[in-house]
Formats: C-alpha cells, structure tokens, sequence
C-alpha cells in the first residue's frame, strides 16, 4: 500500500496500527520524490534474519544439503520414542 505523507500524517495511528495488525509494510511518498516504509519491528526483525541467512554461504550449504537429504529420503529418521507418538511424556 502507498499514501502520500500528509494521509499519513493526519492518520497516522490508523496507518500504523494497521501495518503491524497485518504485518504489511507501508510505503509513504513525499513530495519531492523521495519515500519511506512503516513496517513492524516484528517484521523488520524477520527479514533481517532472512537477509542474514540467504547472505550466509555455510547455513545456504547447510539448508541445500538438508533439503537434497530430504529429497533423497536419505536423511535421519527419528525412533517412535523420539517423535513421542503416544503423547506420553516421560
């Protein structure tokens, strides 16, 4: 969604409110061109864990191989007692 920076000015709880209930960004434009984006930090968080994750080469490897295991049906395969099927916590 994109509104000019005097609807978000006279509305800005609203606007705000709105952006992290329904974790949207929002981008603002100003007169003169230039913009910015209201996002929760909840969501700011999350994609700065995602851009960590997608620059990091070895957890890219790790997640590759992992998704080719799983693939391959290769990978390991949890005992009945370590998946605790029964419900039973012991």
């Amino acid at each position: 969604m994109a509104i000019s920076v005097n609807q978000f000015r006279a509305n800005l709880k609203q606007y705000v409110d709105k952006s992290i209930e329904n974790h949207e960004p929002l981008t603002v434009s100003r007169k003169n061109g230039e913009a910015f984006v209201v996002l929760s930090l909840d969501d700011y968080t999350r994609e700065q864990e995602t851009l960590y994750v997608l620059s990091n080469k070895s957890l890219m490897g790790q997640i590759e191989e992992s998704l080719l295991t799983y693939q391959k049906k290769s990978g390991y395969t949890p005992t009945e007692d370590e998946l605790n099927l029964d419900g039973d916590y012991e």
